[in-house]
């Protein structure tokens, strides 16, 4: 079984977002998915993917503390800087983090640790919606 979505997340502010239900509630068919994997590809080049600490919002506050210290948007000496300050710093942070996932699935669910959720992090002040291209592979119920 092979099957793929495009799933456009709601805008979001600059931060780290807790996007599993939305994504979860795109993908109705995860549920006939006995075993298999989902591959989630954000078509972004200033956002990120990644799977972190679900139950505390501190971690993803914390989480958007540390990626302004390390890309600060005051850095001098970049040429790409046309889209305003926090253009190319959220091109480093998208790089840094990554834009792809590999879930496992596993009868019928995504198959994430008790604390695991998947983060959207939103690098741009007016980032706007985002799409991630969602494929599904695995063996029917």
């Amino acid at each position: 079984m092979w099957q793929q979505w495009l799933i456009t997340l709601r805008s979001r502010p600059r931060g780290f977002h807790l996007v599993t239900d939305e994504v979860q509630d795109a993908l109705p068919e995860l549920a006939s998915c006995r075993v298999g994997l989902l591959h989630l590809w954000l078509q972004h080049t200033s956002a990120s993917l990644t799977v972190n600490e679900n139950a505390d919002p501190a971690v993803r506050r914390d989480f958007e503390r540390f990626f302004r210290r390390l890309v600060p948007e005051d850095a001098t000496g970049f040429e790409h800087c046309d889209e305003g300050p926090d253009d190319l710093p959220a091109h480093f942070k998208s790089s840094l983090l990554g834009v792809q996932l590999q879930i496992p699935v596993s009868q019928g669910r995504l198959a994430l640790g008790t604390w695991q959720g998947i983060y959207l992090g939103e690098h741009r002040e007016q980032g706007g919606a985002r799409r991630v291209l969602a494929t599904l592979q695995g063996t029917a119920n």
